[in-house]
Formats: structure tokens, sequence, C-alpha cells
């Protein structure tokens, strides 16, 4: 049975989120700001760890959105327009009485990771805030990346064809967003399956707009292995009491075909340098390494 919010037709819920939008912009002083942000990476599980934040009795979500994705695609919009989307603090208050804590709420947009402004953007205007960033296999990642752009209808070539034209089409690309910040780039986001692997400048830039200590890497392969003990890891970092969730389930998986023999040479050599000095920036070698 569908639920309420499948069965509401697409421009009704534009609807409401532009009018929802429109009431933050005007209680923006009145609202919660996230105090940690769920920042990638992309087909890394960050849904799956999403959800099971939420399950937590002190950790509210923005409206509408799993990410807002204000400090990548939305940054003109204005902090009053980011601020509109996370819950008032008087009804926070009231909905996790319950649990004893301090409510939260957090931001979980997975380009942020990637978009080469939005680690400054999150540095100066929440400079207190935690990261969380999940990674998994560069190479696994970037074939779940591909399938999931190919179905969604923004890739057209064959995996081996799109790995053979990412550089011409991003770098141009990351060029111009770099020289003009308001540039939003379709094919940055969506063509970059090697690129978005290349971990350890991502986490760089990271830690030095927010700090290295408000940085937490999180391996997917440990979180879905362990769950339970990546999750109580998780909360530590966030000050936020010890809680379980009735299950972890996996969220977003995407099936299909395997990774093709030749695409994967490719890409284990391509990415050796990286993970080399991921393997530096964690102080540990990779899962996918050892």
């Amino acid at each position: 049975m569908l639920t309420i919010k499948q069965r509401t037709p697409l421009a009704v819920k534009r609807l409401g989120r532009r009018s929802y939008t429109h009431v933050g912009r005007l209680t923006a002083a009145q609202r919660m700001l996230p105090s940690f942000i769920l920042a990638g990476g992309q087909r890394c599980g960050t849904t799956s760890l999403y959800r099971a934040l939420l399950s937590h009795p002190a950790v509210l979500s923005a409206a509408f959105h799993k990410g807002v994705n204000y400090f990548d695609v939305n940054y003109d919009k204005g902090m009053d327009w980011y601020r509109g989307h996370f819950p008032l603090k008087t009804s926070a208050t009231l909905r996790t009485r319950r649990s004893g804590e301090d409510p939260v709420t957090f931001d979980a947009s997975g380009y942020y990771s990637y978009h080469p402004l939005a680690a400054g953007r999150i540095g100066r205007d929440l400079p207190d805030v935690k990261v969380l960033v999940l990674l998994r296999d560069p190479v696994e990642r970037a074939y779940s990346a591909y399938k999931h752009e190919f179905a969604r209808g923004f890739e057209t070539e064959t995996f081996e064809r799109a790995l053979e034209l990412e550089d011409a089409r991003v770098q141009p690309e990351l060029v111009r967003m770099i020289a003009d910040p308001t540039y939003q780039s379709d094919s940055y986001r969506h063509h970059s399956y090697r690129r978005r692997g290349q971990y350890a400048e991502q986490l760089e830039r990271l830690a030095d707009a927010v700090g290295r200590d408000n940085l937490l890497v999180v391996e997917s392969e440990a979180f879905f292995t362990e769950p339970e003990k990546e999750y109580g890891q998780i909360l530590d970092f966030l000050n936020l009491a010890p809680h379980q969730p009735t299950s972890f389930d996996r969220w977003n998986a995407r099936p299909g075909s395997s990774l093709p023999a030749k695409a994967q040479d490719y890409l284990t050599k391509a990415l050796e340098e990286h993970d080399q000095r991921l393997e530096v920036f964690l102080g540990q070698t990779p899962s996918w390494r050892r």
C-alpha cells in the first residue's frame, strides 16, 4: 500500500515545499542550525547512516529533504533560506523532551565532500559544526555511481567510455566553478566516477575548514559489517547518548552487472596514489587495501 507521501502529486509536494521554505525564511531566527553534517560520499551508504541517525530520540532532520544541498548548489539563496529548513527551537524541544537530551538537527548532503567550494563555506558559516564522511572502496563506488547515474538518465555511455571521457568532461567544469562560484555544473556532479574516489584531497579540504578533530571518517565496509560498534563511535563523536536502532538496513543498493575487469584494473591503478595519500591522512591503511 502506498503511503500518503507516495500518493501525493509532485506538483502538490513542490507547492508545499515552497510554502514551507517561505515560512522558514520568515522564522529563520527561531530555528535550529545543524550541529553536524553528513557530507558524503556518494554511493557510500549515506542514506543508511542517515536513517540510523534519525532513529536516535534526540536527532531531528531537515524538512522535506534528506539533504538541503545549501553549501553546494543553493548557496546563493542565503543563510535564512538554509536555516528555514530546520526545526523551530521550541517545537524541537517538545519533540525530544522524552530523550532527556537537548535536540540536535543535521544536514545530510552527499555532494558537500566533493564540491570544490562547499567545505570552505561550511567552515565560514558553521565554524563549530562536526562533519561525518563515509568512504567506500573507490573502485566499487565508481561503478555503483555509474549505474546510479545511468539509471537516472544523466549518463548514456558505457562505463569504460565514461571513464575515458571523465577528465575532458569534468576538469574544464571544475576550473569554471572555482573561477565563478555561482556556476553549477551537471557534468561535474554526475560524471565524476574516478575523481569522487580521490578521497584524501576532499578530506584535507574539510579538515582545513572545520578542524581535524571535528571530522570523523567512517569506512562503509566497517559500518555494514559491524554497525553497532561503528554507530556507537559515531554517537560518541557527536556527543549523543548511546542508542541502537532496532535494525541497520541497507538502503539504495544498486543491483546490476558486475564491474568489468578492464575498468577495475584501470581504476585500481589510477587511484593507487590517492589511496596512499588517504592512508597518510587516516593514519591507517584503508580496508580495501589490506
